[in-house]
């Protein structure tokens, strides 16, 4: 008699799963090395003089109408190859310490960013080698084929060249802003010096800085206090990792940064400047810098409406005519419905973006307060107190009384009733005041900096009970555009569509329309009764206000915000600096009269015929 073997005893089925066992094994660990090694052999990088070569490249900016808003035209000298040997050390060491500070010593990729791909499908943050693969390739999609063929491109790359020709062809093809790429072509266009070892480690920090996000830490976009916060994020990172011993002088090096040079050489008018930097500042949030539309012979079309704009400029050049010489003017217009941004004027005065830097919204921030009381449960007409004297987070607040001994939520918002609103701010709370401003739609952050908060960018103060805290005009138009919406919140853009060089849509602005206060039913009660407040009387949904110089009854700031329901346009005026303001009568420059006057005349030449 004879013993079965070990395979005899085994039936069929148990065979059948070690074999789709081991292939499956095989599929799971081969397929991938297998994929790998192909993409390997096809892959390749370009170098970066062939990608100097492909930067030469106009970019078009288009009405939505399709009709030609204006052309980012790649400068001539904004671009020359610097070797290795030439890039200043410190300017190197703060480019690594901010990009890749592991850069001499990894693989070339990310491993906690490529996990993350894998897992869920959207890419992580990318060191130097990655970057330079982005910028080479011109693609930016955070992709999970994008992250793979980033991983076989930083393995080749590494093994077949040193860290130092890495670092060479990276620094030459990324943009420092300004329509510059590379080291010397940056250093000319923000401090108007060639590039040499002279370079300060302030100076340094300071490009270092750029490479992010250019259109948006330029201070000529966003003004010197970002620009500072994200030079100083640099020196801090020299500090911690080494570079600079703690200690060491270091300023920021605003007063030596040089104006675009664009602009002086006449190329863009001021206000074209400023749509052209916030439309590729929104551009570079939504994946697309302007090396990629460079690249990809891009055409970008924009919501901005040709008559609106050509009336907004006229609407804010007419009316400042007469003016002091230091007044400034901005206007937002925003569709509530979709929150595309129909005209937006920064002004014509010079570099600074004035529809894009915050200002004091004064007593124009009452709607938000009136909106928080009702959704705490208020009614438009119940009696509210109007007291001369509110102690408020440690500050007192004395108005005269205007409301009268009636005074109701109404016809406080309606007489601009301060005292009222400040014992409103006191019976609320800062937070309800505050949230409900955010989910109007006042961000909770704009370039990092926190708003609606003080300076440490966690506490509520006081001011939140008269506006005293700063926001942008394109964030008020797009927060009383809500009212008008219905109680609909919708993000404001200037970027409508991305096409390719074929004519084909890439990226399309998704729909970001949903309630404001919570359900539909609360969020169109809150709006329609703000809208009733701010129309009373029968004219248009339009509030005024003006934000105080300091603790004195003079102003700073003064604003007309207001909508249809085609269009809620928000006009600032003020100056450079703080200062009381005085109008060409002689009078405090007050929202009903010299803002509202810019208001009027842009809706009323707006207004669909």
């Amino acid at each position: 008699m004879t013993l079965a073997t070990e395979d005899e005893e085994e039936t069929p089925a148990p065979r059948k799963w070690r074999r789709i066992a081991g292939w499956t094994l095989g599929v799971v660990v081969g397929g991938p090395l297998i994929a790998f090694w192909v993409s390997y052999l096809v892959l390749d990088v370009r170098s970066p003089q062939e990608v100097l070569a492909g930067l030469g490249k106009t970019v078009a900016l288009q009405y939505s109408d399709g009709s030609e808003l204006l052309k980012v035209i790649p400068a001539d000298g904004d671009r020359s190859f610097v070797p290795y040997a030439q890039v200043p050390t410190k300017l190197r060491d703060a480019i690594i310490a901010t990009e890749d500070p592991t850069f001499w010593d990894n693989q070339g990729f990310d491993p906690t960013g490529i996990g993350r791909a894998f897992l869920t499908g959207v890419g992580g943050g990318s060191g130097i080698t990655q970057q330079y693969i982005k910028k080479s390739t011109g693609d930016e999609d955070a992709t999970l084929g994008r992250k793979f063929a980033e991983l076989v491109l930083a393995t080749k790359i590494t093994q077949e060249q040193s860290k130092e020709q890495i670092f060479e062809s990276y620094v030459n093809i990324i943009s420092f802003g300004r329509g510059t790429f590379g080291p010397a072509a940056a250093m000319n266009a923000y401090f108007g010096k060639k590039l040499d070892n002279s370079i300060n480690w302030s100076e340094a920090a300071f490009l270092a800085g750029m490479i992010q996000s250019p259109s948006v830490h330029d201070p000529a976009a966003s003004g010197d206090i970002h620009a500072s916060r994200r030079w100083e994020y640099v020196r801090d990172k020299l500090v911690s990792r080494g570079y600079v011993r703690s200690g060491e002088p270091m300023a920021y090096p605003g007063p030596e940064v040089q104006p675009p040079s664009e602009t002086r050489a006449g190329r863009l008018t001021y206000d074209e400047f400023h749509v052209k930097q916030q439309v590729l500042a929104e551009l570079e949030q939504d994946g697309f810098p302007l090396n990629r539309l460079q690249q990809g012979n891009m055409t970008v079309e924009t919501t901005l409406d040709r008559g609106m704009q050509d009336a907004a400029k006229k609407a804010l050049r007419d009316r400042l005519a007469g003016e002091p010489a230091e007044f400034r003017g901005a206007l937002v217009a925003v569709d509530p419905m979709t929150g595309a941004v129909r005209a937006y004027q920064g002004g014509e005065q010079g570099v600074r973006d004035y529809a894009s830097t915050p200002h004091a919204l004064g007593s124009a921030f009452q709607p938000f307060t009136f909106a928080a009381a009702l959704r705490g449960g208020a009614r438009p007409d119940q009696p509210v107190p109007a007291p001369a004297k509110v102690e408020f987070l440690g500050e007192t607040f004395q108005y005269p009384d205007v409301c009268g001994a009636r005074c109701t939520l109404r016809t406080a918002l309606v007489k601009h009733a301060e005292g009222a609103f400040a014992g409103l701010a006191k019976k609320l709370g800062p937070d309800a005041l505050s949230d409900t401003a955010r989910q109007a739609g006042i961000p909770d952050a704009v370039d990092g900096a926190p708003t609606l908060r003080e300076k440490d960018g966690y506490l509520i103060g006081p001011g939140i009970a008269i506006g005293r805290y700063p926001l942008r005009p394109l964030d008020v138009a797009g927060a009383y555009g809500t009212f008008a919406a219905d109680g609909r919140r919708a993000t404001p853009h200037l970027v409508a569509k991305v096409r390719d060089e074929s004519g084909a849509v890439v990226w399309e602005h998704p729909d970001t329309s949903r309630p404001a206060f919570g359900g539909d039913d609360v969020s169109r009660r809150v709006a329609g009764e703000v809208t009733a407040a701010l129309r009373t009387g029968g004219g248009p949904a339009l509030q005024t206000g003006e934000a105080e110089h300091g603790n004195s009854p003079d102003y700073q700031d003064a604003w007309a915000v207001g909508y249809t329901p085609q269009l809620a346009t928000a006009v600032w005026v003020g100056s450079d600096d703080e200062r009381r303001l005085k109008d060409a009568n002689g009078k405090k420059l007050t929202g009903d009269v010299v803002p509202a006057d810019v208001w009027r005349a842009f809706t009323a030449a707006a207004r669909p015929r």
